[in-house]
């Protein structure tokens, strides 16, 4: 999917230094994405380390990076607005205990219901939404306080800045591979500005814009184990439930999307109810030590894996690194220039977006082309988890349309005067109208028979199509022979149950998905 080659081995050298790359990446992300939510930089910034550690050392994908994410950080701030930050470490919490038993009953597997044209969506709308929350570093506060667009000089310094970023992360692998082009390429550009003190925006100066505090920093202590302060009664449980729900849902498939994903691209497969399981360990700490929750992010991920990190310590490394950068590394970090990590990030939205989509474009049915647009349409505009169910359901629906073109039913005269009609093709909810209106009731005689052996009674919606047919037979008093049947059919048809024909030896066995015979 990827036009990225990355490769398939698995150091000890490579995940420590793509960790370190990834740890001054997650920096400014998690600070956006505490403001989205509207808490402190710290509380993204602790979200981001626990959710990253517990989730490289437990979780079902190594290589993968977790963290505070927008799709959850958008849900969050109605929550944090009208209850307060403690409603919404108790709802975090909630949600890790929610993402625990997706992964105790398994339900990680439904991923793969998930289309490819699906996937290619939500791949290309998740690279726009990483080009446009990186358009926020262009702007600074005016004397006003307002954040608006960088002017002349600072403007430009800003663009040749991200240009060197990513000419040192393409071309410096033709060189050498022995360190991660985009860990250099961070120091370089750093020492550029500093040597030559540009006037270049950076880490401490998006803090700062973010907070609108003169006096912000990244800087601060350990976190602290807390219980919510929140009423423990069913009126809490009501408020933070439907909060709850939303955020393990888009956490997981969040997470389990980004787990597919860096299997394509690394050639491994990852363990999806695993890696729910740690998810929703890792919220559920979190909760508890005052972060915002988070999951998967596909950003960090892909510098990560196209940074040489393949293990686990490429994650333990990277929430390592970052809470070093809290406790100790503040000063030193927050001089880093955000024109360097913004071309990191320009580099992986390249990487990450599917650019074959054009190509295939015309090459593949309309209706798969629709669902690439409109996923990735949706997944700008709203966000990623109702982009994936939107995706699903209209493939799903395109799917039973043109299934249900192709139930046919032959109709023969047999030398007695018998009708026999062969029924081909699946029967289910979207093909039974069609079904029906190929029997001709009124001009029939009276011997029927309906031959099922090329066909296959896929729901209860079927099931009454039969019923229906042969109600409007027997009221005109024919008799009709319902051949090659299902014992599961049998039992559910109420009206022409008497009327169905067994033959032990060749009658089918399958299954019908209704929940009447559980």
């Amino acid at each position: 999917m990827f036009e990225i080659h990355a490769s398939k081995v698995t150091s000890l050298k490579n995940d420590v230094l793509s960790g370190l790359t990834v740890s001054l990446a997650l920096i400014p992300e998690a600070v956006a994405f505490a403001f989205v939510a509207g808490v402190e930089p710290l509380v993204g910034l602790y979200a981001a380390f626990m959710v990253g550690l517990i989730t490289a050392i437990f979780g079902g994908r190594p290589g993968m990076i977790s963290g505070a994410t927008g799709a959850m950080a958008v849900v969050m701030v109605s929550l944090v607005a009208i209850y307060g930050v403690e409603y919404l470490f108790a709802t975090v919490v909630l949600t890790g205990i929610l993402q625990i038993f997706a992964g105790i009953f398994k339900l990680g597997k439904f991923i793969r219901l998930v289309p490819h044209p699906v996937m290619l969506g939500f791949v290309n709308g998740l690279a726009i939404v990483i080009f446009l929350a990186q358009l926020a570093q262009f702007k600074v506060t005016n004397d006003q306080g307002v954040l608006v667009w960088m002017q002349n000089s600072q403007m430009m310094i800003m663009l040749g800045l991200i240009a060197l970023t990513m000419a040192i992360i393409h071309f410096l692998p033709k060189l050498t591979k022995a360190v991660p082009s985009s860990l250099v390429a961070i120091i370089v550009v750093t020492v550029l500005v500093q040597s030559l003190g540009l006037d270049a925006r950076t880490v401490v100066d998006f803090v700062r814009d973010m907070t609108n505090d003169p006096a912000a920093s990244i800087a601060g202590g350990l976190p602290m184990f807390s219980i919510p302060q929140v009423p423990f009664n069913l009126e809490t449980l009501i408020i933070i439930l439907p909060f709850a729900g939303i955020l393990a849902a888009i956490g997981l498939i969040e997470s389990l999307l980004t787990l597919t994903l860096i299997d394509e691209l690394t050639g491994t497969r990852g363990r999806g109810n695993k890696e729910c399981i740690a998810q929703g360990a890792a919220n559920t700490v979190t909760g508890f030590f005052g972060g915002m929750g988070g999951c998967a992010m596909i950003g960090q991920s892909m510098i990560n894996v196209n940074s040489g990190g393949r293990g686990r310590a490429s994650g333990i490394t990277a929430a390592l690194g970052l809470l070093g950068f809290i406790l100790f590394g503040s000063t030193l970090i927050e001089q880093i220039p955000l024109a360097a990590l913004v071309g990191v990030m320009f580099i992986v939205v390249i990487g990450t977006f599917e650019w074959s989509s054009f190509r295939i474009l015309s090459k593949i049915p309309k209706a798969d082309a629709f669902v690439i647009f409109l996923v990735s349409a949706v997944t700008v505009a709203t966000d990623l988890a109702i982009a994936v169910v939107v995706g699903v359901i209209v493939s799903a629906l395109v799917f039973a349309w043109e299934h249900a073109k192709h139930v046919s039913v032959n109709r023969k005269i047999r030398e007695n005067g018998d009708i026999v009609y062969e029924v081909n093709g699946p029967l289910f909810f979207g093909s039974v109208s069609n079904f029906i209106e190929q029997f001709d009731v009124e001009n029939d005689g009276d011997e029927v028979f309906i031959n099922f052996k090329n066909s296959r009674v896929a729901d209860h919606s079927a099931i009454e199509a039969i019923d229906t047919l042969a109600e409007r037979y027997v009221s005109r008093g024919k008799k009709l022979h319902l051949k090659y049947l299902t014992k599961e059919c049998r039992q559910l048809l109420k009206k022409a149950g008497d009327l169905v024909e067994v033959n032990v030896i060749e009658d089918p066995d399958y299954h019908i998905a209704t929940d009447k015979l559980a």
